[in-house]
């Protein structure tokens, strides 16, 4: 069954960033000094029970240091400035102003990926996004993680569904695209409970989504789950379920991520997790078996995967 992704069988962001301008296009991961509400007191303490103490930017560096070492692998490449660790628009907004345009003036950095919280967006801010979005390629990406209540309370996440639904249609508003957060394998949840979030992120106006192996990390609330509170799958049948998830989304999202990356000296599980090629191969394999692709099963009423 021929794909309309090629080889590749989804629509990546590399590959549409590389047909948008025209080259390979680099994403240069980012820690601004930036906190989180749910760390200093304002929401919650402690942070959400998978987050490390980078605040989910454990490979995050300068841009200097990063475009030095990437453009001898890619000297033709362009970048992507992107705010990772933490909650990347909680602080004031001139702070956000300076951040943000300081970025944006080393050479060949073409645009910026926020990645911030749902209730992180006042209007202020969100007057500060519109007038970036004027000015240079953006995106805003959303930990959503779960749609589910039981488990958003579960894992510390201190916002309801409403609000990210609100923040969502906000950013669609002033033409801002969304990336969507997702985490396979949630403490509690079921496959279906995870397509259910995929498929219903899905019917919101998003750009992007991003899908994330959960890795258990040392130092973190969630490594007192394992191993009793916490189902970790085999490989073959995580990509199984990503392959799932990815035939339910439609085809004009772009994928941002089928895995996740942890440093291998902060892993307890899966072992397997830091096998990003590995997964990334099977993944491949797994659609080309199934003669299959992204989106060939996308309905508008049920996360189910159909027979094929």
């Amino acid at each position: 069954m021929a794909s309309i992704f090629g080889e590749q069988y989804f629509n990546s962001i590399g590959k549409y960033l590389k047909e948008r301008f025209g080259c390979r296009v680099i994403k240069l991961s980012l820690d601004a000094g930036f906190t989180c509400p749910n760390r200093d007191g304002t929401k919650g303490t402690g942070g959400c029970i998978f987050c490390s103490a980078e605040g989910s930017g454990d490979f995050a560096s300068d841009i200097p240091g990063q475009i030095k070492l990437l453009s001898k692998k890619w000297p033709s490449g362009k970048y992507i400035a992107y705010f990772q660790s933490h909650t990347n628009t909680y602080a004031p907004v001139e702070i956000l102003r300076e951040k943000y345009y300081q970025a944006l003036e080393y050479p060949d950095v073409i645009g910026l990926a926020i990645a911030t919280r749902p209730d992180c967006l006042s209007p202020a801010i969100l007057e500060l996004l519109a007038e970036l979005n004027q000015k240079t390629f953006l995106w805003v990406e959303l930990g959503l993680q779960t749609i589910h209540e039981d488990t958003a309370r579960l894992i510390n996440r201190c916002y309801p569904l409403s609000v990210f639904d609100q923040a969502v249609s906000a950013l669609s508003v002033l033409d801002i695209k969304t990336v969507v957060h997702l985490i396979l394998g949630l403490p509690g949840e079921s496959r279906e409970d995870m397509l259910t979030s995929i498929h219903r992120s899905c019917s919101k106006d998003i750009f992007g989504i991003k899908l994330h192996l959960m890795n258990v990390l040392k130092d973190t609330k969630l490594a007192e789950f394992y191993p009793d509170r916490i189902h970790i799958p085999k490989k073959e049948e995580y990509i199984n379920l990503v392959v799932d998830a990815l035939e339910i989304i439609p085809q004009h999202i772009t994928i941002h991520r089928v895995t996740a990356d942890a440093p291998r000296h902060l892993l307890i599980a899966p072992e397997w997790g830091y096998e990003k090629r590995s997964i990334l191969n099977g993944i491949q394999k797994e659609f080309k078996r199934r003669g299959s692709y992204q989106g060939i099963v996308f309905n508008d009423s049920s996360p189910s995967r159909p027979s094929l």
